[in-house]
């Protein structure tokens, strides 16, 4: 039993990490938490069969924070994302500009033409008028090892509902100077 258990503990432990460090989302987070959920009882479980008594306090520490994880990204911010696709949506049919959720702005896709050119990063707005000035896009690499990050004038964007478009053209994309992570231009 306790071989079983101590299986399970560790799948899901591993498995939970892996969802949760991908950051595909709100909601698969939030199943990431469940699974995480799943594994600290296995491992408070194993602890109490064991007489561990450092690995029972800690996993039922760490089973609360779970349930906090759970309720944050399943609850909370789920219900914050559906709020901003919400408005987005009316806003298509509303008289007046269409909007989008600037939280798009760090996880979309930079698409033209159809294809996936670059992930977005971030984007830069200016204090004063709060109009974004740029989009900071990342090419290549994997889960960010490798990548290299492009900055495209917002002149160069359209924002819609789920994604960012361009009209830039993969090799024109390519052709754009790359900057380093840590030192974005001023403007």
């Amino acid at each position: 039993m306790e071989t079983s258990l101590s299986w399970v503990a560790t799948i899901a432990t591993i498995a939970a990490a892996t969802i949760t460090a991908s950051n595909l989302g709100s909601r698969i987070t939030g199943y990431g938490f469940i699974v995480f959920t799943v594994g600290s009882i296995a491992w408070f479980s194993l602890g109490i069969m064991t007489g561990q008594p450092a690995l029972t306090w800690t996993n039922a520490a760490l089973t609360f924070l779970n349930l906090f994880g759970i309720w944050r990204w399943l609850g909370r911010q789920a219900k914050v994302e559906e709020g901003a696709k919400a408005a987005s949506q009316a806003s298509e049919t509303a008289p007046s500009e269409t909007l989008f959720p600037v939280s798009l702005l760090t996880r979309a896709k930079l698409v033209s033409n159809g294809g996936d050119l670059a992930t977005c990063v971030d984007g830069m707005a200016s204090c004063e008028s709060g109009q974004i000035v740029y989009l900071m896009v990342s090419e290549g690499g994997v889960a960010g090892a490798g990548e290299t990050l492009h900055r495209i004038p917002w002149n160069e964007i359209r924002a819609e509902a789920d994604r960012v478009v361009t009209g830039l053209s993969e090799r024109q994309l390519l052709a754009l100077e790359p900057v380093p992570k840590d030192q974005w231009p001023a403007r």
